[in-house]
């Protein structure tokens, strides 16, 4: 078996390689290599001690390297859906798209398709139910990442490898150290990639402006201050709005007025919601498990944290006009429009129904 695998010379992708060789593989190690295309031209990642780090892998295993240049091509896609999305004052999700667009989009186009399996880093695993690959949930379920591959399909699921699903991050660690991998102590990577060292106001900034409006107290209609656009903040964000008396949180943009509502304290009520509404909803594995049928309780999560919701999802209209509405059974705070809302069930392989225990991820759409 001809296995593609994935390796960004962090820990978590450099011990996939250790272990599929332990398996008695032999991959072909990509890096792809992604960065930011401004008016000065690319702005890379910083990316050389990535690759130098890949490349000791693959000298260490024997095993074939390659650097993918993917940096137009991430422009055209991830960083444009982001100023857009950003744009029309909603919040993006790059990671989400990274994966369906060009880990799994374009790789697989134009090299992976030469490989029968994609491995990867990623906490997450697969599970066949009644014949179909469904994505589902890690062991480690603090650092579960099947939220940000809520958008993959199921051409891309089928393919996928997660040789460290199945392991706690700690495990992960333990054996980057016995097998003296020099990522065993990096610290795991945070924020979006294609911005390098620039803050991310700064990236915004420079494709959108500045677009200066009120901040209004909700409950009350006072004028508290100034923002200097809307698009640099999100639902649900506290810092940097540069107010005292807080803590203040943003419940809702104005886009037309330009103004920008806050509300003080976790215990706004307006804060809070209990109904979740998608457009776009796209099943990885085509449908429900054998045996499911709509209204249907599930588990939801509307951004990558350990916890779940549960509720009851329902849908009306068809097609491309169709909204899947979550009903909640607790509030939960900070829904943002443009984000995405990813569903899950229990898996059939579960004793009790509980949010720690193992879950197939159904897909996920567009909060609206």
């Amino acid at each position: 078996m001809r296995i593609a695998a994935l390796v960004s010379g962090g820990v978590d992708s450099s011990v996939v390689v250790h272990r599929l060789k332990e398996a008695g593989y032999d991959p072909f190690i990509f890096y792809i290599r992604i960065g930011m295309q401004g008016e000065d031209g690319f702005i890379d990642c910083p990316s050389e001690e990535d690759i130098e780090i890949t490349s000791y892998i693959a000298k260490k295993y024997g095993c074939k390297f390659e650097v993918v240049p993917l940096h137009e091509e991430y422009w055209d896609s991830v960083v444009r859906y982001t100023i857009d999305t950003v744009k029309r004052g909603q919040t993006p999700n790059p990671d989400m798209m990274c994966n369906k667009l060009i880990k799994f989009g374009v790789f697989e186009q134009r090299y992976g398709k030469d490989f029968d399996r994609i491995a990867t880093g990623h906490y997450a695993t697969t599970t066949r139910v009644d014949g179909r690959c469904y994505l589902s949930t890690a062991a480690d379920h603090v650092k579960d990442q099947t939220y940000f591959l809520g958008q993959i399909d199921y051409a891309q699921v089928s393919k996928l490898m997660f040789p460290i699903g199945g392991m706690q991050k700690r495990e992960v660690r333990a054996m980057a150290e016995e097998a003296h991998l020099p990522s065993a102590t990096r610290k795991d990577s945070q924020g979006i990639c294609f911005l390098g060292k620039i803050n991310y106001n700064d990236f915004i900034r420079r494709y959108l402006g500045e677009k200066p409006g009120k901040i209004v107290e909700k409950e009350t209609g006072r004028v508290l201050g100034e923002h200097k656009g809307f698009w640099f903040h999100t639902i649900g964000q506290r810092k940097g709005l540069g107010l005292s008396g807080g803590p203040w949180y943003v419940i809702e943009k104005d886009l037309e007025r330009n103004v920008l509502y806050v509300s003080c304290g976790y215990d706004t009520q307006a804060q809070y919601g209990t109904e979740v509404r998608l457009r776009g909803f796209r099943y990885i594995s085509d449908g429900l498990p054998q045996g499911m049928n709509l209204p249907q309780e599930v588990w939801f999560k509307i951004r990558h944290t350990p916890e779940f919701t549960r509720a009851r999802l329902s849908r009306s209209g068809e097609g491309d006009d169709a909204v899947w509405t979550l009903q909640s059974e607790r509030p939960i705070q900070g829904i943002a429009s443009g984000q995405f809302g990813v569903l899950y069930v229990d898996s059939p392989y579960t004793s009790e129904p509980a949010a720690d225990e193992s879950k197939l991820c159904l897909g996920s759409g567009i909060i609206i």
